[in-house]
Order: structure tokens, then C-alpha cells, then sequence
């Protein structure tokens, strides 16, 4: 049975006999608890307006059926065979959900992102984040795999690159490059050797300088218009604040102006005002309408429960009791530190905008429904840890 974990050894099994939920990870539970919390209280203070009653309501549906998927996730062993014979499924279904979403998705500014399904909208771009790391994890973990032999390392960068380009074709490039940093861990934690490591960054430096070459004199340049006009006011704030910049402006004037204590809940004049627009004040800004309402204070109790999760999920890679665990709670530990950061930076001008949503605080239910999976995951992994450290 694929929830059952009784035919392994005890040395693997944490917390025997101390009840149903003696052996989870309370930290973890609480973080997400508390993020989840502050979510719905500032989805909620973006605006006393239909809208925000409306996107209140919908995230708190996608909390219970997230909940329901995270307890589901928790019980299942991820070691047994029928779960890892599952992940290549899942993958596979993820990228044609990515290839339909191309096809027949729904345009919104210039980018296809969302199919819908039914009355259903999903984003598969953030199912595949969980989709890679799961397939890579079992790959990796194989007996016979060897990531420094080009075998090993032709299927790792396969199940990366497939969901990457699919996904910058859309395009999402704040969602494809998501990819990157979880990847390079888990390859990383596989045992990849430095000189393969030397030898990869200098190509991606190589790479790199290329393609910015290629889009400054536009030779044959890839990004679209508004990608580029997000790179330049990134790099010259000041530049377009009217227009390309306009958001990012004034989410940057909402942290500025919260204070030590802020506004008051609900208080915030960038948002109440509409100068941060309602359509990117609950997804994409939210952290601003946070640091306006409750200064320095609210933001770094923010910070501290994200800084608590990520060290659970640190705590959790090291004490897996198996490879596969270990690169698991790695890949998805470098996706939520990546969206933490770059959703963060978006707000305080230390990224460009790329529309990546602030974990588990974002108004959003494909990446929320997604993100309790990988968390109920990770308790999989806790809950079969070993005992010594």
C-alpha cells in the first residue's frame, strides 16, 4: 500500500507509538499556519470592495482543499514503490497540461499561462515545480544512477529543460527560472563534482553574456517587449515610473512609508488609494501592502516565520532518512526560498517584476494548492527521518 510505511526498518521511522501526530513537524505546521493567517488577512484588507470579499472567499476554498491535499500528501510514504512509480505519471501529465496551456490556454497581458478546465482556471506552470522535483528526486536516488557519468546528467537536464522551455514559451520567465535554483541543488546534493560544477557556471557565464549581448544590440533578441522594459526599469528605477515602473515604484513607496508600527491594518493609502493597483496588490505586492500596514514590525514577523519554514525544511534535507528524501526536501526548499526572495525583492527593488507569488501569503490556489502539496511532502519525509542526527 502506498500510505504504508510498516515494512521498514525502525531505525527509519521516527516517533513510533506516540500517536498519529507524534511524529510531525510542529515547526513546519506553524509556520505554514501563520503564513497562511497573515494571507488571509491582508487579502482581505486589499480592499472593502466586492473583489476582495470575492478573492477572501476563493483562498479560503483553496485553504481546505489545499489542507485536504497536504494531510493526504503527509500520510503517504514517499519511499514506497508505487509512489515513486507514480511521480513519472504526474510529470508526464504536468507537461501536457504545459503543451494544451500553450495551445488553447487563456491570453491575459500578453502572456498564456492558465487553462481552464471546466469552471476550474489551474496554472500547470506552478504543478510542474513540484512535478520536476519529485521525478528528479526518484532519479537520483536510483541505485545505479551516477550523475557525474553524461547518463546521469543527459536525464537530469532533460526533466528540467522540458518544463523550463515550455514554460518560458508561455511566456513565464519568473516561473521557468524557478526551475533553475532547484535543480542546481538537487544535482548538487546528488554529488555532482566541482569541476563539473566549474565547468557549468563558466558555460552559464558564457551563456549568459551572450544572450545579453543579443538583446542589447538586437541581433535576434528572445525576450518580448515588456520583459525587456522590466529589466531596464529594474536597472534605472526612475526611468518609466508612470509606466513599466509604475508598480514596482509604488510598492517600493508602500514599504517605505509603513514606519516602525505602520498604518494600521486596512489603513494603507498606496492600496486604499488604488496607486498600488487592487489587481497586483493581493498577489504580486502583497508584501508592501504588509510593510505599509505594519511596518518594520509586521514585516519582520513575516520574515521570521518564512526564516522558521525554511529552516524546517533544511532540518528535514538533513535528517532524511535516504537520498531521495534528502533531495526531495532540497528541490523544494530551493523553490519557496526562491519565490521568498524574488517576491520580496520585487517590493523592495532588489528584482525585477517577474509575477512570482510570496509562498502560502499570495492571493492565488494553483501555486497555494501546489505549495501545501510540497509541504505535506516534506512531512513525509520528517515523519520517516532518522532518529540520530
Amino acid at each position: 500500500m502506498i500510505f504504508s510505511g510498516k515494512k521498514h526498518t525502525p531505525a527509519s521511522r521516527a516517533g513510533h507509538g506516540g500517536g498519529f501526530f507524534a511524529d510531525w513537524d510542529w515547526l513546519q505546521l506553524l509556520a505554514v499556519l501563520g503564513l497562511l493567517g497573515i494571507g488571509l488577512l491582508f487579502i482581505h484588507s486589499t480592499g472593502e470592495n466586492f473583489r476582495a470579499a470575492v478573492a477572501f472567499s476563493r483562498q479560503v476554498q483553496w485553504i481546505g482543499l489545499g489542507s485536504l491535499l497536504f494531510l493526504i500528501c503527509a500520510c503517504i510514504d514517499y519511499r514506497n514503490v508505487n509512489f515513486k512509480f507514480l511521480t513519472l505519471p504526474a510529470y508526464l501529465l504536468v507537461v501536457v497540461l504545459l503543451m494544451l496551456t500553450l495551445r488553447f490556454g487563456v491570453r491575459i497581458s500578453g502572456a498564456t499561462r492558465w487553462l481552464d478546465i471546466g469552471s476550474f482556471r489551474i496554472q500547470p506552470s506552478e504543478f510542474a515545480k513540484l512535478a520536476m522535483v519529485l521525478l528528479l528526486s526518484v532519479i537520483v536516488s536510483l541505485p545505479r544512477f551516477e550523475i557525474n557519468k553524461k547518463g546521469g546528467m543527459l536525464a537530469g537536464v532533460l526533466v528540467f529543460l522540458i518544463p523550463f522551455l515550455l514554460i518560458a514559451k508561455e511566456p513565464d520567465l519568473g516561473s521557468a527560472l524557478v526551475l533553475v535554483p532547484a535543480f542546481a541543488g538537487m544535482v548538487f546534493c546528488a554529488g555532482l563534482k566541482w569541476r563539473y560544477i566549474v565547468i557549468f557556471s563558466a558555460a552559464v557565464l558564457l551563456i549568459g553574456s551572450i544572450a545579453v549581448l543579443n538583446e542589447t544590440l538586437r541581433i535576434k533578441p528572445l525576450l518580448r517587449e515588456y520583459q525587456r522594459d522590466r529589466i531596464r526599469v529594474f536597472l534605472d528605477p526612475e526611468s518609466d515610473r508612470l509606466h513599466r515602473g509604475y508598480n514596482a515604484y509604488q510598492a517600493r513607496l508602500a514599504v517605505g512609508s509603513g514606519g516602525f508600527l505602520g498604518k494600521g491594518i486596512g489603513q494603507g493609502e498606496q492600496n486604499n488609494l488604488g496607486y498600488l493597483p487592487h489587481t497586483v496588490a493581493n498577489n504580486d505586492f502583497i508584501f508592501s501592502v504588509i510593510a505599509e500596514e505594519t511596518g518594520f514590525a509586521g514585516a519582520l514577523i513575516l520574515l521570521l516565520l518564512y526564516a522558521l519554514l525554511l529552516y524546517s525544511i533544511w532540518r528535514t534535507a538533513f535528517r532524511a532518512a535516504d537520498p531521495m528524501g534528502r533531495a526531495i526536501a532540497v528541490g523544494i526548499g530551493c523553490v519557496i526560498s526562491f519565490h521568498v526572495f524574488i517576491n520580496i525583492g520585487m517590493s523592495v527593488g532588489l528584482a525585477p517584476v517577474t509575477g512570482v507569488p510570496l509562498p502560502f501569503v499570495s492571493y492565488g490556489g494553483s501555486f497555494l494548492l501546489s505549495s501545501m502539496a510540497m509541504c505535506g511532502i516534506l512531512q513525509s519525509v520528517y515523519r520517516k527521518r532518522r532518529r540520530e542526527l
